[in-house]
């Protein structure tokens, strides 16, 4: 007979005795548990006593956390959180230097537990390691706990960000500027204000007084990647969380920069080759988080185009006309204008139907449409000044054409502009978990605009290559859009690279890689060839469910995305061998092999499982939903329901884990596997084992009907007489 549903089996500790076994009654109050434990070991007063995890973390149980109890967990006796808190906070203020030290080591630790954070908060806590920074008498290793301890309590979210004084705010900062300080405490500092911009709207401009992007340039140049991490992040932080008005400004001259002190400082040499030459290009490696800080930095950057992107130009606002004119006079090297009216309004039509705009007598109407609004012209004017001889010979090579295969200039820079937006994502936020930046938009100040010129002259290419007209305009912008994103999906590392990356990419390598894709996808549709696939189909999937399966026998890794997301935890879940039970636990850092299930305390037998959910279905979705978590982590969620009434919730490292586990868990539950990954799986193990079969019919058409029953013959003295 099984065990009650409500009865766990633990152990609990205690220094210096013996551990006892109990089973646990999870209906029975806290409270009587903890006082039955004291009398096994005859300790008094019960009321002072709490119980922890004796592994892992070593987080304090309470009511609404002991359901996660499982059976075999050890547990430790402890003293209650108020009881810690209080002696804590007498140790931290006590005259002698040694117990001090080792009270705010302690605290550093158990300030990540909310249940004892919120009783030292409670005991004014966070007052109390304030003044002690404030004093300004902390160092070295004292200080580093002290700023740790916190950083935990305030990442609790229990008090708020705007609390912080002044005084606290430029010890932090001074600790940034000094040039010779602690490791440990620079990244505290950094991370703590990180935190503050972040979290209050108030405290950005406290910070942004105290600390200037460029003071932390300096920090970029050490060979300390977590410091460059923790240094970019407060520089993303502060470019985030920038009042609208100080991030970018109307353009007075569409080819200067739109940015105020904070984004110019972005957009200075100096600190975009520092990021490239010391981060980028360094002797390191790049790590997942510093990835992550880039892509951010790169989003950010891209963002500032959004007004422009966004703005419609004013047909009758004489300065953006003036544009327009400029780019007529460039491309025709300032022809006499006629003097009469009707004649030079009959060139200006004449003129603008050559540079390719769509509406010839007023093209500034060409730009009314946003996305790309007035970011189109910016670009058009960049390459017109910058690029002039590009520019020229793309206009004049078009405008001489009679042929109708003329590419129209301002209609492509215009539609081009708003594929670009698309594909960087310029105005979305920043992903959490997501690390593509691209290392070429750190090689140049003005990376956007180079870009468009790349990408410019890739479009009138394949425009001739696949000798288009007017009519082919959506056929050639998606080739174009293909050419980009694959040459994007390389990665290269400078603007040249992008160019030998987009030559290699042609009109004719792109039809080839369409049609090799296409074979590989495509089925005969016969009725001999699609019942030859029903066929095979049954034994393909049981192989991709045993692959899913031994996946997860392997196991995978998960992170825990806290309020911080550098300060990552693990845990690690597999699939027992038998296919009865997922064993899971925490870590302390991301394994680099298979964890042995002695390590993973933790399970849940498979035959408890109920269903599993997705995306938005997930408990811990709906939880931060608060949080406006982003698409991409919404994407990479899943949940799996368990009695009684239990979730164990996941966040996939990437979309491929995401569909193993998915896949492995519904065949599991003998559901259907529906991820994109087995049905590409599918179409390609199938198109393997048919060609294979058919490799005797190659070149063979096969019938889309059997052939016709002949007719009897008339006399059967053809047969063989076997007598």
């Amino acid at each position: 007979m099984p065990p009650p549903v409500d009865i766990v089996k633990v152990a609990i500790e205690w220094p210096g005795a013996n551990a006892q076994l109990i089973e646990m009654d999870q209906k029975r109050a806290l409270s009587s548990i903890i006082r039955e434990v004291c009398d096994g070991w005859s300790l008094s007063g019960s009321e002072q006593f709490a119980l922890r995890y004796a592994d892992g973390p070593q987080l304090y149980i309470t009511e609404q956390s002991r359901s996660e109890i499982k059976n075999g967990t050890i547990l430790r006796l402890a003293i209650s959180p108020a009881r810690a808190a209080r002696q804590l906070l007498e140790r931290i203020q006590s005259h002698g230097i040694d117990a001090r030290l080792e009270a705010l080591k302690e605290l550093a630790k158990l300030s990540a537990d909310p249940t004892f954070a919120a009783e030292f908060i409670n005991m004014e806590g966070i007052g109390t390691l304030a003044r002690l920074v404030e004093s300004g008498t902390h160092f070295g290793e004292m200080l580093a706990f002290t700023l740790t301890a916190f950083l935990e309590l305030m990442d609790h979210s229990i008090v708020s960000w705007d609390l912080i004084s002044l005084s606290f705010i430029k010890q932090i900062a001074g600790y940034v500027n000094q040039p010779m300080v602690d490791v440990s405490i620079l990244q505290r500092s950094l991370a703590i204000l990180e935190s503050m911009v972040l979290n209050s709207h108030s405290l950005y401009h406290r910070v942004a007084q105290e600390i200037t992007v460029g003071q932390l340039i300096g920090h970029l140049q050490v060979s300390n990647q977590e410091i460059q991490t923790y240094a970019i992040a407060l520089i993303n932080a502060l470019f985030l969380k920038a009042p609208e008005d100080r991030r970018q400004e109307e353009y007075t001259n569409p080819l200067e920069q739109p940015l105020t002190e904070m984004a110019s400082t972005l957009a200075q040499k100096h600190l975009r080759s520092i990021i490239l030459n010391h981060v980028i290009r360094g002797n390191r490696p790049i790590k997942a988080e510093m990835a992550h800080q880039l892509y951010v930095l790169q989003v950010l950057t891209f963002n500032l185009l959004e007004e422009r992107m966004m703005t419609k130009m004013d047909p009758n606002d004489q300065a953006q006309r003036d544009i327009i004119f400029e780019l007529r006079r460039i491309a025709f090297d300032g022809e006499n204008d006629p003097t009469g009216t009707e004649k030079r309004k009959a060139m200006y039509t004449k003129d603008y139907k050559m540079l390719g705009f769509t509406n010839h007598v007023n093209p500034a109407t060409d730009f009314t449409q946003t996305p790309p609004g007035m970011l189109a012209l910016d670009n058009m004017l960049y390459l017109a000044k910058v690029h002039q001889d590009t520019y020229i010979r793309i206009v004049l090579e078009n405008s001489s054409r009679e042929d109708k295969h003329e590419c129209p200039f301002g209609r492509c820079a215009i539609e081009l502009t708003r594929m670009l937006c698309e594909i960087l994502q310029v105005g979305e936020l920043p992903n959490e978990g997501c690390n593509d930046y691209h290392p070429m938009f750190f090689t140049h100040d003005r990376a956007w605009e180079e870009f468009f010129c790349v990408c410019i002259q890739l479009l009138n290419k394949t425009w001739k290559e696949m000798r288009a007209t007017a009519e082919d305009f959506n056929k050639v912008m998606q080739v174009v859009r293909e050419q980009i994103t694959r040459a994007l999906a390389m990665k290269p590392s400078s603007l040249d690279q992008l160019k030998n990356k987009l030559r290699g990419l042609n009109y004719s390598e792109i039809l080839r890689l369409r049609q090799s894709e296409r074979m590989s996808q495509d089925d005969f549709q016969s009725p001999p060839i699609i019942e030859l696939r029903e066929r095979i189909q049954p034994e393909i999937l049981e192989l991709i469910k045993q692959q899913r399966l031994n996946r997860l026998c392997e196991g995978s890794c998960f992170r825990k995305l806290g309020n911080r997301r550098r300060q990552e935890k693990f845990w690690f879940c597999r699939l027992s061998l038998n296919h009865k039970v997922l064993h899971y636990g925490d870590l302390d850092e991301s394994p680099q092999g298979e964890v042995p299930f002695e390590l993973l305390s933790d399970k849940i037998p498979v035959s408890d499982i109920k269903s599993v959910v997705t995306g938005k279905d997930c408990p811990h979705m709906k939880e931060k939903s608060a949080l406006k978590q982003n698409k991409e982590v919404l994407e990479l969620a899943f949940s799996v329901l368990y009695d009684p009434d239990e979730t164990l919730n996941f966040v996939a490292p990437n979309k491929y884990e995401y569909c193993i586990w998915t896949d492995g868990l519904c065949a599991l539950l003998g559901r259907e596997m529906g991820s994109d990954l087995t049905r590409s799986d599918l179409d390609t193990l199938i198109s393997m084992e048919m060609k294979l079969r058919l490799l005797d019919l190659e070149n063979i058409t096969i019938p889309e009907a059997p052939p016709p029953v002949p007719k009897e013959p008339s006399s059967y003295n053809f047969t063989y007489n076997y007598s």
